[in-house]
């Protein structure tokens, strides 16, 4: 008996190692592709006078932010290596803030289409790089309300103590009563019904200015539907994550296997895959950003590649 338990205990540690170090070559992978795209964004001095570009740069920042904070909380809870709450309180107000900045992002951005599109000759306008910057303060203003009420919550409840114990990070531990998971959970359904108005909103008129639009003005807003379109899926995904909390609950009261399988496949598939579709999407999608893209890359190529064939190809 003790013999069976020790060898299933054995399979379960593998199972989670192999877990552990698949997310870690996934992260990676999407991380280095997001460094390179930032890094294009700041050589192209063309991309930091459009609004469509600079959001979609503080999309990959924010993005980028959540992998390498979430990874770390991945790797501290792997190792059972417990810090300090207040540490931990830190680190969950940053994440919780660029988990938020991602689909707000995504909306101003469905925004920015609607007016290029539907209001062409008031872009240059409402579409500054002053108020692109503007913009910006106003997504983190706005991200930053959900984070803010439940970290509020927490400080208003938890004891002094509390704060100079260890423990092992997870957002989980800042809500200490039931009622502040569903109020939190409340809050963001509320941010992201207001989105999906918005996304709905934008694609309807962008439907009217295609059909009455020919020749390439056609063209260019059928690339806006399916820009809004992708939007919209991936805002999707981000929606679903609100309710990962309440299937993961169900399972943890069912079997603690099932809610490890249930918490792992949400992260990878509501978590880091969302936030692996803005490059694929905005990155290649785009023609200019990808020719710029392109360009970087051969030029790192002919820099690190000694004379020869593929030198001459680059």
């Amino acid at each position: 008996m003790s013999n069976n338990s020790s060898v299933a205990v054995g399979s379960f540690q593998q199972q989670i190692s192999f877990r552990v170090l698949l997310v870690q070559i996934l992260v990676a992978i999407f991380l280095c592709i997001n460094m390179l795209l930032i890094v294009t964004f700041f050589k192209k001095e063309c991309f930091h006078t459009s609004t469509r570009y600079i959001l979609f740069a503080v999309m990959l920042m924010s993005d980028s932010f959540v992998l390498v904070l979430s990874n770390l909380m991945v790797l501290v809870n792997f190792l059972q290596f417990t810090i300090q709450v207040w540490l931990c309180t830190v680190i969950s107000i940053v994440t919780l803030l660029y988990v938020a900045v991602t689909p707000v992002t995504l909306t101003a951005m469905t925004l920015e289409r609607y007016v290029a599109i539907c209001l062409p000759l008031r872009h240059a306008e409402l579409c500054s790089t002053r108020r692109s910057m503007h913009c910006i303060l106003v997504i983190h203003g706005i991200s930053s309300v959900p984070c803010l009420l439940t970290f509020s919550i927490f400080f208003a409840t938890a004891s002094f103590e509390l704060y100079q114990q260890r423990a092992l990070s997870s957002v989980d531990m800042f809500l200490l009563q039931p009622w502040q998971r569903h109020f939190r959970s409340a809050i963001s359904q509320f941010y992201f019904f207001i989105m999906c108005i918005i996304l709905v909103f934008c694609y309807i008129q962008i439907v009217k200015v295609a059909k009455a639009a020919s020749g390439e003005n056609k063209q260019s807003t059928q690339k806006g539907m399916r820009t809004v379109i992708l939007h919209a899926f991936q805002l999707l995904l981000c929606l679903i994550q609100l309710w990962s909390p309440f299937t993961e609950d169900a399972a943890l009261k069912a079997d603690f296997t099932l809610f490890m399988d249930i918490r792992y496949c949400n992260y990878l598939l509501l978590s880091v895959a969302p936030r692996c579709l803005s490059p694929l999407i905005y990155g290649l999608r785009d023609e200019m950003f990808f020719l710029a893209l392109k360009n970087n890359i051969c030029l790192r190529c002919i820099v690190g590649c000694p004379i020869g064939p593929w030198r001459a190809r680059c």
